[in-house]
Order: structure tokens, then sequence, then C-alpha cells
């Protein structure tokens, strides 16, 4: 199978780690970045690959099929943008916009062009998230009752973003996959400790149509390195630890029961405790590998790009609501 050509702009944080997996599963033709040494450290390492400091030379590449976009957050929807009018499939790094009418704008140009669009929610990828949605979809947990998300740790502290969009986008697209729905109340509270008007930890209500809620902590101000998420169902509940290495995924047989002769009454239950066995792929690797098997056709071009844009949407109603000064 020909190997798909692309090429990757952003060689800063992330985009050495979009570059390593797409150099051994595609064709890595173009490198783009503004820091001409960056440019130079990594041509070293991908001596294939063509530099550049000008995106408009990568998109003039009639060869070229897909572009990564790995640059700064507010740069994401004008490079994606650009690249879907030049005919390519793109790969953005979350969020693939600030506003939900931009990630709808992007969504319609993949669409009206016939081009793959995939945000890059890596969680999503997540051997533990797979199974956790299995979980929840199969009915093992029973009805989902609520959930919660807690992303915090000591650092790293930013100054261009805040908690929120740093942290909060990661927990909020696995809070939806999970529900399969977007919230009818969202809001959220926080605080600028360090920073003025970035807001370091922040905390997230959201309820959904049927009738579950969720909560998200997210803080870069905190004693503890927590990635974890829990769902509680009305028979079973679990949790998602990322910072465990091997217990990805623990379920409690834990539950409230009303006994049949006693009416009005609740007693809980305790039962088992058990671990499933988690696969330790990369979740990376298997995020670029399901891009590339979009570009070649295999799988629905455009569900990753409106699953994107609803995490934007919500993303946009908790910002209006953290900027909003309480009466």
């Amino acid at each position: 199978m020909d190997r798909v050509r692309i090429g990757l702009a952003g060689l800063g944080y992330w985009g050495p780690n979009l570059a390593r997996n797409f150099a051994e599963l595609a064709d890595l033709a173009w490198l783009c970045d503004l820091d001409p040494e960056l440019r130079e450290r990594f041509a070293a390492r991908y001596p294939q690959a063509r530099l550049t400091g000008d995106f408009d030379e990568l998109l003039a590449d009639a060869a070229l099929e897909a572009v990564v976009v790995a640059t700064p957050v507010v740069t994401h929807h004008e490079l994606a943008r650009r690249a879907l009018q030049a005919g390519k499939h793109v790969f953005v790094e979350k969020p693939p916009a600030l506003a939900g009418a931009e990630a709808e704008e992007l969504c319609a140009l993949a669409e009206e062009g016939g081009r793959v669009l995939m945000p890059g929610h890596l969680l999503l990828y997540h051997p533990g998230v797979k199974k956790l949605k299995e979980l929840v979809d199969t009915g093992v947990l029973g009805e989902t009752l609520y959930l919660y998300g807690n992303r915090q740790n000591l650092g790293q502290i930013r100054k261009d973003e805040n908690a929120l969009w740093s942290l909060g986008v990661h927990d909020l697209s696995v809070i939806l996959h999970l529900v399969g729905e977007e919230p009818t109340e969202a809001w959220a509270r926080g605080e600028s400790f360090l920073t003025e008007g970035v807001e370091d930890v922040v905390f997230c209500y959201l309820r959904f149509p049927s009738g579950v809620v969720a909560h998200m902590h997210l803080s870069w101000l905190d004693p503890h390195k927590m990635r974890k998420m829990t769902v509680v169902g009305r028979d079973k509940m679990a949790v998602f630890d990322d910072m465990e290495l091997e217990r990805k995924i623990t379920v409690f047989d834990k539950a409230p029961e009303q006994p049949s002769g006693r009416y009005g009454e609740w007693r809980t239950r305790t039962g088992d405790i058990w671990s499933p066995k988690i696969p330790t792929d990369e979740p990376l690797r298997l995020e670029c590998q399901h891009f590339l098997a979009l570009v070649r056709g295999d799988g629905d071009p455009h569900a990753a790009a409106r699953d994107g844009a609803a995490v934007v949407r919500v993303l946009e109603q908790l910002q209006q609501s953290l900027s909003a000064v309480p009466a």
C-alpha cells in the first residue's frame, strides 16, 4: 500500500512526537517551523523531509496529501483552514479552534472538499478509555448516573491559556465520548492565583439531556498529579487512572440497593473489585494510524471533526461562564 505523503507544521512541544510516529507510518515529506534552529535540529533526524519556514510552500506541493498542524493553539484554525482550502487532509492538534463557529467552519470545509479533518484528541485512542467506553456502552455499570474527571499537577504553569483550555480539553473530550450527548447546562468557576486573568484552577459542571451530570477539577497548582476519570453507574462504578502503571481500569461492584420488603429505604452493596487487562499500545501511535486509515478511505471521514467541534462548543460555553462576573 502506498504510504501517505505528509507535511508537519510545528516542531515545538508536541510536534516531535507526531514526527516520530508519522515518519514510521507514512512518508514524512515536509517539516515546517518558523524557528530556524528547530528546523536545523530535525533536518539530520529526518533527512528525507524538506524543511521550510513558509507554510504556503508546504501547501504548494501538489503531491502532498495531508498536513499535520502542531503549532500554538491560536494558529490552529487559520492553518487548518488554509490546508483544507488547498485540498489537503488535516490532522490538527486540540483544540482545532477557539470558537464553535470556527470549528464548524472547518467541518464544513472538510465535508465540502471531501477531505478528512481530525482533531488530535489523544485520550480517545487510549486503550484504557476504550475499555471504559465499552463498560458504559455494554451496560456493565448499569445506567450512568454521573462522572467526573481530575486533572491536576504542580505545573506546567502557562501564561497564554488557562487551565480550562490547557487541561480541560482532555477530560471534556472523554466525557462527551462516554455520555454521547452535548450538555444542556455548562458552567465553570476558577481563580487566577499566579497570573492575572489566567485561571490556574477551574471547576466545571455539566448536565446532559439524559440526566447524567459531570464535573471536572482542573489545576496546575496542586500537590497531587492526577489523571483520573470516574464513572458511577447504578450497578457498578469504574475508574480510569492513567497514573497507574498496571491497573489503568478498576471496576468496583458497589451500588445502592432498595430492599423489596422495606419501601423507601436504601442500603449499600459492596462486591468484588477487579481490573481488566489493558493493552499497552501507545495512544499516539493508534491515533496516527486512525488518521491514516481515514485518509485511505476506511471509516467515517467526518465523525472525528464533528466530535471535535462539539468539544469546542462546550469549551466556549464554559469559558463564557468562567469569564462572567458573578452577581
